[in-house]
This record gives structure tokens, sequence and C-alpha cells, in this order.
């Protein structure tokens, strides 16, 4: 169900125009007689994360294994 409101009841009532399009209900906010932005929900969709993904595509040498220089030993501590 569509409802416009005025930007002096949207700020009256947000809350409840929050209600609203939490409910799906489709909420226009109108500057005089012309809309200007809609209220949507937003449906947040945790990213999918898959084990073993970056298997394969980075690779460690054994210099990775190797102990620091003593001057760069010197920065970290």
């Amino acid at each position: 169900m569509k409802t416009t409101y005025s930007v002096h009841a949207a700020k009256t009532n947000l809350s409840k125009l929050l209600e609203r399009a939490e409910a799906g209900d489709e909420v226009v906010i109108a500057r005089g007689q012309t809309p200007v932005v809609r209220l949507t929900l937003v449906n947040h969709v945790a990213p999918h994360r898959q084990f073993g993904a970056m298997r394969g595509r980075a690779k460690v040498t054994r210099a990775f294994f190797e102990p620091l220089p003593a001057d760069e030993l010197d920065r970290w501590e």
C-alpha cells in the first residue's frame, strides 16, 4: 500500500513511518506535491563466507619463516 506524507508529517511521525516500511508498506515523503524519497525496508544479508575459498591463490615462501633482520625487529619492539 503506497502512502504519501509531507515532510512535516514525516518528521512528526517518523517512528510510525518506519514501522509501516518494516511491515512492507511503501512510504513516500513529498515536498509539497512533489514526491522526493521513498522509505523501504533494507534487507541486510550477511556476506556468505566459504571455508577454503582462497586455497591455491596465495603462496607462502620460505622467506616468511626466516627471522627478521635486527633493525626491523627493533622497529617492532
